[in-house]
């Protein structure tokens, strides 16, 4: 190689594959830049962090960049303009996979504002390039000289046969019980996502602690490249001697007003006292010479520790519940009466609105992926407007937050829905958060099963979901059970569960500490399963069990198969037979390419007329059967006689009439609806019909 680059490459065996990591030849002028490749799956990640920061700001100004080119598929992208556009929903999701674990090891100076950015350049179609973005940007970051207190590793877990699967490929995902990917550090796990199907407890933290050890290779490799050729560390301001005068000033201040505040258990209560509470410590400070930029962000570190220590020493909560305590339930279903299917779920003050629409196949989603084109039956879509929490915002479409939640939720429902073969439907729930106090994800699990119920879905068994939180400071710890807002995000955990009452269907969890160990994933896990089935308890008082019926409003789908070579024949030349069918009958019908019919229609009349029409169309006229006919032309010899769909005959003469018939017109005219019996069909498929025969 040219002595132009200096390329430093680590490789391992991982999973039965070749994993390399290699820097130093792509993207130098980055702060950091790897290519990670695995199997053929190629992903580059490249880092860069401004130099300085902004002393105003309370948060980490990270941003991460999924993005996944069509090349790396051998495809040009579809639509007018061939380049890739807006984010997809998958390069969305994989943004938030990879932010969620690598967020919370930056040190807690650290403000300048950072990318990371993944980008996929070769996909063999057998190795998701979701986790090989992880380890890009972890080795990227770990070998940057920011102060990142990583390595992570992450890994896709999945069980076949009771065998725990490492990075499965396309066909064992198939046949899993379970699609868990989660990341962590050397320590424990710090983000898990997955879809799991109605699994226990201990065969789930049985799939963490295995992903976590399988891990560790990873780890141990960018380790071991980082030794070899990371940059300087990056220093770390200091909190300066007046900022810290200033935290002490405002922590004298402010702390008993906070504390009182924090005593109020209503939400719109406990804001305004708490607002009212920071504006006047403001007030004070600035009156004492304190500049705004020096003390605004100690406000959240006094009511971290108000709020964390309350919960350690006492057990009880900012709204007064113990720590397994869920909030008060309504579930209320059938609301709206022109929806298909819809649901009210109140937990607290949080509260979904989830509404189920049934269509057909033509109703369903096209996912254009970079493993090929795919048609989604099942949709969720969750929406979080301003005035859910009280607020006044610019009110915009779906950002990155609304798409976790709903594909979060999806995941949830997904394991327990009927096959397409069983239920030939398209489903779309929408989930309107009307209202916001902790979990609103999981209150679109519960709506949304109930949604899902209340439209006539068979699904296997209800959902519900639970929130769980986790206070830990040094050795004591806090597990807390349907967390609030204000839990989420004064503490160390956000740990979604999800299940019927068989077991977990999905699995969400976040840090803000550096990982958790196996032990008090256990505990959490556990009680979340009480909380979950409390939570089952509750809708069961609104619906038991998916209803008979569907509703009178939602389409009605017959499902019937026609040979293979008849799909032309109800199609016709250029579509014209079937766009004649669904514009005459108002039904809307699809066929797929093993001849599986669907015809949907509101109401009975419709769908019925389609569905004869289509029997007609692929129909063989059987000898001795009588028929319906139309005379379509009269001749000397005859008539042509319609019958079936598509479908003619001559009746002969001599055919007409038990006696003599001197004239066809005397029997026959053009028009007329005769009835007609099939007497032959010759060598050349012509069919024979008689008059006469009729009825004998």
């Amino acid at each position: 190689m040219s002595n132009m680059f200096n390329v430093y490459r680590k490789e391992i065996n991982w999973g039965g594959r070749p994993l390399v990591i290699e820097t130093g030849k792509i993207a130098r002028q980055a702060d950091a830049s790897t290519v990670v490749t695995y199997g053929d799956t190629v992903v580059m990640c490249n880092v860069t962090a401004k130099k300085t920061s902004d002393p105003s700001l309370d948060f980490f100004p990270l941003t991460v960049h999924y993005q996944e080119r069509k090349y790396a598929a051998g495809k040009i992208p579809g639509g007018f303009f061939k380049r890739e556009a807006k984010p997809t929903e998958k390069e969305t999701l994989v943004s938030r996979l990879i932010d969620r674990p690598i967020r919370p090891l930056f040190a807690g100076g650290f403000k300048n504002e950072t990318n990371v950015i993944c980008t996929v350049l070769s996909h063999d179609m057998e190795n998701d390039p979701d986790i090989v973005a992880m380890i890009a940007a972890s080795s990227a970051l770990t070998i940057s000289g920011l102060p990142f207190m990583g390595p992570i590793g992450a890994s896709r877990v999945a069980q076949v046969n009771g065998e725990y699967i490492l990075n499965p490929l396309p066909a064992q995902l198939e046949e899993s019980n379970m699609d868990l990917v989660m990341a962590g550090t050397q320590e424990g796990v710090l983000m898990v996502e997955s879809e799991i199907k109605e699994l226990p407890e201990d065969v789930v933290l049985g799939a963490l602690k295995f992903g976590h050890d399988q891990m560790q290779p990873v780890i141990d490799a960018i380790i071991e490249l980082a030794e070899a050729c990371a940059k300087d560390p990056v220093d770390v301001p200091e909190a300066s001697d007046r900022q810290k005068e200033a935290y002490e000033k405002l922590k004298e201040l402010a702390t008993t007003s906070l504390t009182e505040a924090y005593k109020e258990t209503a939400k719109q209560e406990r804001v305004s006292k708490l607002d009212a509470a920071r504006t006047q410590a403001s007030e004070k400070m600035i009156e004492l010479g304190f500049e705004k930029d020096e003390f605004a962000s100690g406000f959240k570190k006094i009511e971290c520790d108000i709020v964390r220590t309350s919960i350690l020493e006492t057990s009880s909560r900012i709204d007064g519940r113990g720590l397994k305590d869920v909030r008060q339930i309504v579930a209320e279903v059938g609301l709206l009466p022109r929806a298909h299917g819809c649901a009210l779920f109140t937990r607290g003050e949080t509260q979904a609105l989830a509404v189920a629409t049934l269509g057909t196949g033509q109703d369903s989603q096209i996912m254009d992926m970079l493993e090929g084109e795919s048609r989604q039956h099942f949709m969720l879509h969750y929406n979080f407007p301003p005035y859910s929490v009280g607020e006044v915002g610019r009110y915009m479409g779906p950002g990155r937050r609304e798409l976790g939640h709903g594909k979060l939720a999806w995941r949830a429902i997904h394991p327990v829905l009927p096959s397409k073969e069983d239920f030939p439907y398209t489903m779309r729930v929408v989930s309107e958060i009307t209202e916001s106090n902790g979990s609103s994800s999981m209150a679109t699990v519960c709506g949304t099963s109930l949604a899902l119920m209340d439209a006539g879905v068979p699904i296997k068994s209800p959902v519900a979901g639970i929130a769980m939180g986790l206070i830990k400071e040094g050795e004591k710890y806090a597990v807390l059970s349907d967390i609030l807002g204000d839990e989420d995000h004064l503490g160390d955990m956000d740990f979604k569960v999800a299940g019927t009452s068989a077991g977990i269907t999905s699995l969400q969890m976040d840090l803000k500490i550096t990982s958790i160990n196996h032990a008090i994933m256990g505990e959490a896990l556990e009680q979340a399963r009480e909380g979950r089935l409390h939570i089952l308890d509750r809708m069961a008082e609104a619906l038991t069990e998916s209803r008979d019926e569907m509703n009178e409003f939602a389409p009605k789908i017959q499902a019937f198969h026609v040979p293979k070579d008849k799909i032309r024949d109800i199609i016709g030349p250029g579509g014209k037979m079937i766009r004649e069918i669904v514009e005459v009958t108002g039904a809307k019908v699809d066929i797929d390419d093993d001849g599986l019919v669907h015809v949907a229609s509101v109401g009975q009349e419709a769908g019925k007329k389609a569905y004869e029409w289509i029997q007609g169309l692929v129909a063989e006229p059987e000898i001795g059967v009588e028929y319906d006919g139309l005379v379509a032309k009269v001749v000397d010899f005859g008539a042509f006689v319609d019958f079936l769909q598509g479908k003619s005959g001559l009746v002969h003469i001599s055919e007409m009439a038990d006696q003599r018939v001197e004239k066809v017109t005397d029997i026959v005219n053009e028009g007329d609806k005769i009835l007609v019996k099939v007497i032959g069909v010759d060598h050349r498929g012509k069919v024979k019909l008689s008059m006469k025969a009729v009825g004998k």
